[in-house]
């Protein structure tokens, strides 16, 4: 590996917030509700947290985990541990102390920055993972040990932090959704964000009414990372979207008063935003693109927005936390003419799809996405037996399955676990769940297999009606499911639930549902 300190720094995210301080020091590149920062304010508050967490021993490769609502402080964290050549490790802050301590413990963390709001139960981790010596809290410390962010930056100096990081050295350690089993920390280097934010760049195109940007995704998930990289290394804003829960009529009223031209939602929230009841009278005139990801989308949704934002390219996004995280998009040229697909792989990716043998299949037949390039991931923290499984064959194996159409678009039909063997026939959740979408009673449904005596498994429907009182029942939805799609794949069960269980990232956890009602 080549000596940065002869070949010259690389460009990690603290070098171009650099660049943008020097160049443009009075542009905003920040703003949540009324606050903003300049990049000037922004590069001088993160080299004092990183000359704040220098004093306090903490360098190069040492881990600095943050856990916080969205908000300019966790972003000032991220630049701060690149400037320092730490590691990041956001933690979701949706977990209970044991799952945390156990993030805290896994990563090795001798440092964690959070919000107030999260303070006593992060105490509670430190306490049982015995790892993390340094706490900053965004807020009042209250806890023993703990000391207060704003207090350890007054007091720091700005002198610029001289080290001289390798932008292949880990610069954020992201957990997984943990759907089974304990999460693994997918290893993201300087050169895997980098590598991902100009192949954003060049797939999108670069244009001066496109500058503002904003996701409705959590700052600790990858999508919530990655989806502002690009903004801010052309000098863009970023809008810091709130999380602790998603309000769609002030997601809409933020889009138009900030004027975004570029956002990405999740399916589940903007099948809300465009529920919004004045929508059509909102001025969103700056928009240029409106994109989903992070979980399946019907099709009867991607019409909808296609018709809520005519002026607006929609595009999808897929991919996962292990490629930084995108590898597929379909532009929005496409977006009618081959509704459903997630694309094709950008620049930057190498995709096969492969069976069990690692043999390509045929164009229409289904296989396993599987990947290589310099997006994907330096492997999982401390898990070498997973990473070698994971990268069998010389190429990242995603776990997606997915089909190939005679012009190079890709349809997902199932995650390689959650798809249904009933009676030897395969049966992908991700294609019946999309017609069952169709369903004038249905809002949201998903499927799971169930055990059975004489098929081994069957499909059970868990739906949410789009009218609680009025429900389709189980004898309904197999007539009108058995004229769209063969008997075999056809649900003979029903379970009505008020929602489905996601992760942060909108995907349902089939896993909790397979527990719930596989008995």
């Amino acid at each position: 590996m080549p000596d940065p300190l002869l070949t010259g720094r690389g460009m990690t995210m603290s070098d171009q917030l650099a660049r943008h301080a020097r160049t443009a020091p009075d542009d905003v590149a920040l703003r949540f509700g009324a606050a903003r920062r300049t990049y000037r304010e922004l590069d001088d508050r993160a080299t004092r947290l990183a000359n704040a967490l220098r004093l306090r021993g903490i360098g190069p490769g040492d881990r600095i985990a943050v856990l916080g609502h969205n908000g300019i402080e966790v972003i000032e964290c991220y630049y701060a541990a690149a400037r320092l050549g730490a590691i990041c490790v956001p933690v979701n802050f949706r977990l209970v102390a044991d799952e945390i301590a156990y993030v805290l413990a896994d990563s090795g963390a001798a440092a964690v920055l959070v919000d107030e709001t999260f303070a006593d139960v992060v105490a509670a981790a430190r306490a049982k993972a015995r790892c993390t010596e340094v706490c900053l809290v965004i807020g009042d410390a209250r806890s023993d040990g703990a000391e207060r962010y704003e207090d350890a930056l007054r007091e720091a100096s700005t002198e610029p932090v001289d080290v001289a990081v390798d932008e292949h050295s880990p610069a954020f350690v992201m957990y997984t959704s943990g759907t089974t089993g304990h999460p693994k920390g997918a290893v993201l280097t300087h050169r895997n964000l980098l590598m991902h934010t100009f192949s954003m760049l060049v797939q999108n195109g670069v244009c001066d009414n496109d500058r503002v940007g904003l996701s409705g995704g959590p700052l600790f998930h990858v999508a919530g990372l990655a989806a502002m990289l690009p903004t801010l290394l052309i000098g863009g804003t970023w809008v810091v979207a709130r999380t602790g829960g998603f309000d769609p009529a002030e997601a809409v009223a933020v889009l138009e008063r900030e004027r975004v031209t570029s956002c990405f939602f999740v399916p589940a929230q903007w099948q809300a935003i465009c529920a919004v009841p004045d929508i059509a009278e909102r001025d969103l005139s700056a928009l240029r693109r409106v994109t989903w990801g992070a979980a399946p989308a019907s099709t009867d949704l991607l019409r909808r927005m296609i018709e809520t934002f005519p002026d607006a390219e929609v595009t999808s996004v897929f991919g996962q936390t292990e490629c930084s995280p995108v590898t597929t998009m379909l532009r929005g040229a496409d977006a009618l003419r081959k509704i459903g697909s997630v694309g094709k792989p950008i620049l930057n990716v190498e995709a096969r799809i492969v069976d069990d043998d690692m043999n390509d299949v045929p164009p229409g037949e289904v296989g396993e996405i599987v990947y290589r390039g310099p997006m994907v991931m330096q492997g999982y923290w401390g898990r070498p037996e997973e990473t070698a499984e994971a990268f069998r064959g010389g190429w990242f194996h995603s776990g997606d399955l997915v089909r190939q159409d005679e012009d190079g678009y890709l349809f997902v039909v199932d995650r390689k676990k959650d798809m249904i063997i009933s009676g030897g026939e395969n049966i992908y959740c991700a294609e019946v769940e999309n017609t069952l979408h169709g369903h004038p009673k249905i809002a949201e449904v998903s499927l799971i297999g169930v055990p059975d005596p004489k098929w081994g498994e069957t499909p059970l429907a868990v739906l949410v009606p789009r009218e609680a009182a009025d429900p389709p029942t189980a004898e309904e939805l197999l007539a009108w499911s058995r004229e769209r799609m063969a008997a075999y794949k056809c649900p003979r069960r029903i379970q009505v639930v008020g929602e489905l269980p996601r992760n942060p990232s909108g995907k349902v956890l089939k896993n909790r549902l397979r527990e719930q009602y596989s008995k």
